[in-house]
């Protein structure tokens, strides 16, 4: 990526931000010069008003993504008695979405890197907006469950692209800390005000609301996208669909083992099958990358241990995080008797606090480096995890629902921006797409992986009565979220903070 210091043949600066961003606008138009595609390295700057109306796209329709991540959660009850869900089965219609997300994000990123950010960007809003309709119409479960695996396609090509044109946009160092973290703050705040929004819709209208809402929003961001964005650079090659089917495919078998241990037991053939078969898909699909010629995964990608250590990092947190949101949201509405839109503002205390964290991150940044901001929110979450998970049939909100958010929310706020740049940082421009599509993928098959496991140990217990077992069902979620964040800590002080202080050293 050329940086600000780098001036065109005019000695006007050049900088990743375009000096005109609408498309069709080309060099020479009315000198009789040739028309021809500006594409973003050849642009120049036109001001901190242009590039945060950029940000602005880019965080809307990621936050779409993200939201439709949560929003779901408050409509659970509604949903598992319209359509009679079980317990288990209740997981797929957020796995549905997660998995098919994650496992075609890596063909995604690559779509962007091949045909252009801007154009799949484009594409992707028009599919992740029709399958929204799709999800608010359904009928059956069958029907809903198809048309959240649409919306993963969608959100599969729509969430690299939106990273991609981040980073192409802003330059390493304090333009892209303080994008990264807007970008970063919006997955936060998007999830937990997913439930707030969900729980508000599903309250005075409908859970489907919440979905129908995505088409308008849809529709004016594909409209801004046309105007504002500008296209990146095209790469020939082609794509690597054996790849990508067998990270989805792969994937898949693993969830479905772990959704079965649930209902048959961890020896039964109707888990240990679908287990076995995921090992081996993934084994063969990092086969298959070692030898393609352009992998959705360039393995490169996994030679520098801060970045691995990100990837790590965050699949462990956010499938942690997945767990919170799904039981927590059930146990206020079945252990309290409180209603969705109640559900759903009953976490506005950790947004609220995540919230006034994120933005002062970059500050924070400056101040005490990468690794101690990210050490320091993993250490906070998991604090509140270990907290929130002692609750039962008894726990007050206050103390044992609210603070503990509190907690969360702040190791949330500090951890996101940080661990995202971990994952991004130093790759090459031609692997820009593949980068940022792997931090997307280890989130999603991490949410999947980790809330298939922890609903799965969750069946296991039963009272006897309904909210009882919803508030044992949680408690021992909540502990198991737990565990994959203290996890989380001991790969950020093994990987990460080790090879950072090695970096500062060498540079002195």
């Amino acid at each position: 990526m050329r940086t600000a210091a780098t001036h065109d043949t005019r000695g006007a600066p050049a900088g990743p931000v375009a000096d005109s961003m609408r498309p069709g606008v080309t060099r020479g138009e009315g000198s009789g010069a040739p028309r021809r595609p500006v594409r973003l390295e050849q642009r120049s700057s036109r001001g901190p008003a242009h590039a945060t109306l950029i940000l602005a796209i880019i965080c809307t329709s990621y936050f779409m993504v993200i939201l439709d991540n949560s929003i779901v959660f408050t409509g659970l009850p509604q949903i598992r008695s319209a359509m009679g869900f079980s317990e288990t089965g209740l997981s797929w219609i957020t796995n549905a979405y997660v998995l098919v997300f994650g496992g075609l994000l890596l063909l995604g990123a690559r779509a962007g890197d091949l045909v252009g950010h801007r154009r799949v960007f484009l594409h992707a809003l028009v599919v992740f907006s029709l399958a929204s309709l799709l999800v608010g119409a359904a009928q059956s479960a069958w029907w809903l469950i198809a048309a959240r695996a649409l919306q993963g396609v969608g959100a599969a090509v729509l969430a690299p692209s939106a990273l991609s044109l981040l980073t192409r946009t802003f330059a390493e160092g304090k333009a892209r800390n303080r994008a990264m973290t807007a970008y970063s703050a919006v997955a936060g705040l998007g999830a937990a005000l997913g439930l707030v929004v969900g729980g508000l819709v599903a309250d005075l209208v409908s859970w489907r609301a919440g979905f129908f809402l995505n088409v308008p929003v849809g529709i004016v961001m594909m409209v801004l996208a046309l105007r504002f964005l500008p296209e990146t650079e095209r790469r020939g090659g082609r794509f690597d669909v054996a790849g990508a089917l067998l990270a989805t495919l792969g994937s898949t078998a693993l969830v479905l083992g772990i959704v079965d241990a649930a209902d048959h037991g961890w020896t039964a053939p109707a888990t240990l099958l679908p287990l076995l078969t995921g090992g081996v898909l993934l084994r063969v699909f990092v086969g298959v990358e070692r030898r393609a010629v352009q992998p959705i995964v360039p393995l490169r990608l996994f030679a520098s241990r801060e970045r691995t250590g990100a990837y790590v990092t965050r699949m462990l947190y956010m499938g942690a995080m997945m767990g919170f949101f799904f039981f927590t949201a059930q146990f206020v509405q079945s252990v309290y008797g409180w209603t969705p839109l109640r559900a759903g503002l009953s976490f506005l205390p950790m947004t609220l606090v995540n919230f006034v964290f994120a933005v002062r991150v970059p500050r924070l940044l400056e101040r005490f480096g990468r690794p101690r901001v990210l050490a320091s929110g993993v250490v906070l979450t998991t604090v509140g995890m270990a907290w929130l998970s002692r609750l039962d049939l008894h726990t007050p909100y206050l103390t044992g629902v609210a603070l503990p958010m509190v907690i969360i929310g702040a190791g949330q706020g500090l951890a996101l921006a940080p661990m995202t740049s971990s994952g991004v940082d130093g790759v090459a421009p031609e692997d820009a797409g593949a980068g940022s599509g792997v931090v997307n993928t280890v989130h999603q098959i991490g949410s999947a992986l980790a809330l298939s496991l922890l609903t799965a140990v969750a069946a296991t217990v039963s009272t006897g009565h309904g909210a009882a077992d919803i508030a044992a069902r949680s408690g021992v979620a909540l502990t198991g979220s737990a565990v994959l964040l203290a996890l989380a800590v001991a790969i950020v002080l093994t990987l990460i903070v080790p090879t950072r202080a090695t970096r500062t050293e060498r540079s002195l």
